[in-house]
């Protein structure tokens, strides 16, 4: 499968995935991913910055009150009209483009930082897409993106719960194994079933990579490795959202930092 194969099944699937995590049931990324990377990210007010892979816009958004001036692509069309709608209702002069991580319509050096929220995972020409990103970055520009956690994202995975269910540990097996376009089916576990009665599932194709593969791509790429993070939820977001418990007992999601060498 390549990336433009990909794209369709996410193609797909952005209706029903926007129309969910609008009504605010990725309670992941909306209250411990995303303020997690946003507190890693540096000062990017003033600069022009790249959102690859940005879905129907949410940290895009983000990042255009930060002060950037921001373009983004999605290789979904659907994703792009949705980010497009929500940015003329509210003007933050963010440039929305279909196009692929692997294909960046840009010339060199044409950006002061990138990120990929969450969206670099999913493409399976992985060093294509960090060659881009440092191809379209200027000198000492730095790319920050978050992925599934490598270690603890794969093919066997499942939650131990003792009798209050709550999670104690999480098994994970066939790390080595890797997955190259293996399709997922769900929907965001917050959604109560009355509202996702009738919805069709997310169908989303899966690449997975070792955290040695991640850093030595990196590395290979040309970045300087700046800064690396596993957040964790802390105890008054556990208090309340108990949903995301099972995220304090091993790390969901890691998070780069790495700058092109001036």
């Amino acid at each position: 499968m390549d990336h433009r194969e990909a794209g369709e099944y996410w193609n797909d699937t952005a209706e029903v995935w926007t129309t969910l995590a609008r009504m605010g049931f990725d309670v992941y990324r909306d209250y411990f991913n995303t303020p997690a990377f946003f507190a890693l990210l540096p000062n990017v007010d003033g600069l022009s910055g790249l959102d690859i892979g940005c879905g129907e816009g949410y940290n895009t958004r983000l990042l255009a009150k930060r002060g950037a001036r921001v373009t983004a692509v999605d290789i979904s069309e659907v994703f792009i009209g949705y980010a497009r709608q929500a940015e003329a209702d509210d003007h933050l002069g963010i440039d929305y483009r279909v196009a692929s991580a692997v294909e960046l319509p840009f010339a060199d050096t044409t950006f002061d930082f990138a990120t990929g929220f969450m969206s670099l995972m999913d493409v399976p020409e992985t060093d294509r897409v960090l060659a881009e990103a440092y191809r379209v970055l200027r000198p000492s520009g730095f790319l920050q993106f978050s992925i599934s956690h490598p270690c603890f994202d794969t093919p066997h995975r499942r939650n131990l719960r003792d009798s209050t269910q709550r999670t104690y540990a999480i098994e994970v097996g066939d790390y080595y194994l890797g997955r190259e376009g293996e399709i997922d089916e769900w929907l965001f576990k917050a959604a109560p079933p009355e509202v996702k009665h009738g919805l069709r599932k997310f169908r989303i194709p899966r690449f997975s990579r070792t955290l040695s593969q991640w850093l030595n791509l990196v590395i290979e790429t040309g970045f300087l490795l700046e800064r690396v993070e596993e957040p964790r939820p802390s105890d008054e977001v556990i208090a309340a959202h108990p949903d995301l418990q099972d995220a304090q007992v091993v790390s969901y999601f890691l998070h780069l930092r790495v700058r092109k060498p001036a």
